[in-house]
């Protein structure tokens, strides 16, 4: 083990945080790591990189090398993790982030292993990839249990925990830690909750603009509102479904209530939510839903769908409300209540900033530290 207390930690991503592609699931990674680095331990990320990208980097403190592209990491990973193993000596732990293909590492990397799932993509995979991606995911989920089955396991939600359960991992094994919230960032302002908030209804979404996500769902159900009381929707994030909503929201002939933002830094991203009315989160499965906490910090109620991880990012009828996933006419009813109640909004804007005061980042980098430590030392004791 390194000099002190210090671990010598190896993640394996698809993505670091600078990557074009990142999403929530490495906003989650780099809180976390990076507040490991910066408290003494030495860690390094393995990832896959992008055109023009350094093929090592410093991110957040986490020493980061690049290989392969988005495609082709999984051929590169294994011949990498031998190279780094040269140069540092080794690693007390390796923790892999299951958050796309797993790569099997128990397998072929000789070290400890802690697999961290923020969610498994099950079917959903099919409503993003092309058939033959989506069917090797797919498969490459199913055998799981028999490659990381002995792993301890850090999951995002109970939701997750109970999907890894019914594919046969053992509860006994998994740590549910939720992730936190920068409460020195997503805060509600100055005036307290709602004091920001837009006069006329206003609906936001931030995240990665990809078919699964349902985006389209929340633009069909603006089309169905009384146009004597319109819903704006602000979009805020990039991704390769943008043009085929900027489409459909043609067609529904609602230009003029949707803006596509594209990408927004931090200090608009908290703006925004700080505006909305609420904040939309459509999806069919996630492992949490992490923007649903950054609005309810900043006193923002979410509207998203009743689905494994979001319902419990969202307390339905106090923090938010729960809708039926991909239902246009339940989310048009939700929506069109919202906007014609704007007590009920602030209401639960007060209680969502009181619930996601309970979710920090340290907390969350105590307990995965925990499992790390009892891990490294199994390697020990062997």
């Amino acid at each position: 083990m390194n000099g002190g207390n210090g671990l010598r930690i190896l993640v394996v991503n698809w993505q670091d945080r600078l990557n074009p592609q990142a999403g929530g699931a490495e906003i989650h990674l780099h809180e976390i790591f990076g507040r490991l680095a910066g408290g003494g331990h030495a860690v390094t990320l393995l990832a896959s990189g992008w055109p023009a990208a350094e093929s090592r980097a410093v991110v957040d403190g986490i020493e980061v090398h690049r290989v392969g592209g988005r495609y082709t990491f999984p051929l590169h990973a294994r011949r990498a993790f031998g190279e780094l193993i040269g140069e540092t000596g080794g690693f007390d732990v390796i923790v892999e982030d299951v958050n796309k293909l797993p790569l099997l590492t128990p397998r072929w990397s000789g070290t400890p292993v802690v697999c961290l799932v923020p969610h498994l993509f099950g079917a959903t995979a099919f409503a993003q990839e092309s058939w033959p991606v989506a069917a090797g995911v797919w498969l490459a989920e199913r055998a799981m249990p028999r490659v990381y089955g002995d792993c301890p396991v850090v999951v995002i939600s109970r939701s997750t925990a109970d999907d890894l359960v019914a594919r046969g991992f053992e509860r006994a094994k998994i740590t549910v830690s939720h992730p936190g919230v920068d409460h020195g960032v997503c805060t509600p302002g100055p005036g307290g909750p709602g004091s920001e908030r837009s006069p006329d209804p206003l609906l936001v979404y931030v995240g990665r603009l990809k078919r699964y996500k349902s985006v389209d769902v929340v633009l069909r159900a603006l089309a169905r509102q009384p146009r004597e009381r319109p819903v704006r929707f602000v979009v805020a994030g990039r991704g390769d479904d943008n043009a085929r909503l900027g489409r459909i929201a043609a067609e529904l002939g609602i230009e003029a209530l949707v803006e596509f933002r594209g990408y927004v830094p931090e200090d608009e991203k908290v703006s925004l939510l700080r505006r909305a009315w609420a904040n939309v989160y459509p999806s069919p499965k996630e492992g949490w839903g992490i923007t649903n906490i950054e609005a309810a910090a900043c006193g923002t109620p979410s509207l998203a769908s009743d689905a494994p991880g979001l319902r419990e990012s969202v307390v339905d009828g106090e923090t938010g409300r729960l809708v039926p996933y991909g239902d246009v006419d339940a989310w048009a009813g939700t929506i069109g209540e919202l906007a014609a109640r704007p007590e009920q909004v602030a209401g639960m804007g007060r209680a969502a900033a009181e619930f996601a005061a309970q979710f920090t980042w340290e907390e969350t980098t105590r307990r995965i530290e925990s499992v790390l430590r009892s891990t490294a030392a199994t390697r020990e004791e062997g």
